[in-house]
């Protein structure tokens, strides 16, 4: 599942001074595509039908903030 646009991010890691090693985008794309399955995994568990930016604090697993 490619849900990082490859061109992006190398700019991103280009602007930091970084190279992308071989194999390094899979790595990145495979750790991105997991904390968003996690995300939406958390939003399910809580009933969240929409998820808007009020809402956010419930994919990112932040239960205990002040809201």
């Amino acid at each position: 599942m490619d849900i990082l646009k490859k061109g992006t991010v190398r700019q991103v890691f280009k602007s930091h001074g970084i190279q992308l090693g071989s194999g390094a985008m899979e790595t990145l794309d495979d750790d991105i595509s997991r904390r968003v399955n996690a995300m939406a995994k958390r939003c399910s568990e809580g009933r969240i039908k929409r998820l808007t930016p009020d809402l956010f604090w419930v994919a990112l697993g932040n239960y205990n903030l002040d809201r």
